[in-house]
């Protein structure tokens, strides 16, 4: 364990049959990985121990994702653990190696990207993530049409929404949760347009079939994937984790809402 930091980021992506699996499926598949991996990973306390593993935003059943994180942490010496005993001979030698482990381990779909040692900081990721970037393919109109209609929704003072919250339906402006969006032209077959659009998690996420039913109740979702997650730092968005297995890398300027 001498090598190992205490927590871990990992980027991976979740892609293919398995964008069916619900989050709880993902993290069943993220426990089996563990164990097999015999990796030294701290437990919870109390009758049902489990690992202690935190999950960014839940991805939407059916969507795809290029930018997925779970946070590990490993027992450190001296501490209680019901997970397996490892010798240090047989415990990766770095964050790389911890990565490269896992990904063979994880079900196909689930492609290890990246891995990097994280601070102290305890702050979920759930908590800092403010916005995602996605990818939305869509049918059901021309693509005149959807300019037409992004155009409005862009330029409308709020946008009223249906939505479901504690088993009653509620009405929510989806509004305010829209940073950006746009038309990209066709999508992966003939007759399908892509959405670009930046979508902020507070007050509450937005889900890309939300976001079809603000545009017009005629589209209908083709394919969605959520290409990054943004955490807000002064002003500027990061990334939780890079490609490149960088911290807080890749800054880019928050998008600005257009139309306003």
């Amino acid at each position: 364990m001498e090598h190992l930091p205490e927590r871990l980021r990992v980027r991976y992506t979740k892609t293919g049959r398995i964008r069916y699996t619900s989050q709880r499926d993902n993290a069943r598949a993220w426990e089996r990985a563990l164990r097999r991996a015999r990796l030294p990973i701290a437990y919870s306390e109390g009758f049902n121990p489990r690992p202690l593993l935190a999950f960014s935003l839940a991805l939407p059943t059916g969507c795809e994702s290029g930018a997925e994180y779970t946070d590990l942490r490993f027992a450190i010496p001296g501490e209680a653990s019901v997970g397996p005993v490892v010798s240090p001979e047989a415990t990766p030698a770095d964050a790389s190696a911890v990565g490269a482990l896992l990904d063979s381990l994880l079900p196909e779909g689930l492609e290890v990207q990246a891995a990097a040692a994280i601070g102290d900081d305890r702050t979920s990721l759930q908590e800092q993530v403010t916005s995602c970037s996605w990818s939305v393919e869509v049918t059901g109109m021309t693509e005149t049409e959807l300019v037409e209609r992004v155009e409005h929704l862009l330029h409308a003072d709020s946008v009223p929404i249906e939505r479901e919250r504690k088993g009653r339906r509620v009405t929510d402006d989806l509004r305010p949760s829209i940073q950006s969006l746009s038309v990209e032209g066709g999508g992966s077959s003939p007759g399908v347009l892509r959405l670009e659009a930046e979508l902020a998690t507070k007050p509450r996420g937005v889900r890309p079939a939300e976001l079809l039913r603000g545009i017009s109740p005629t589209l209908r979702l083709v394919r969605a994937c959520r290409r990054a997650q943004w955490i807000d730092h002064d002003g500027i968005r990061l990334e939780p984790l890079t490609t490149d297995g960088q911290l807080l890398g890749a800054a880019a300027p928050m998008a600005a809402e257009s139309g306003r």
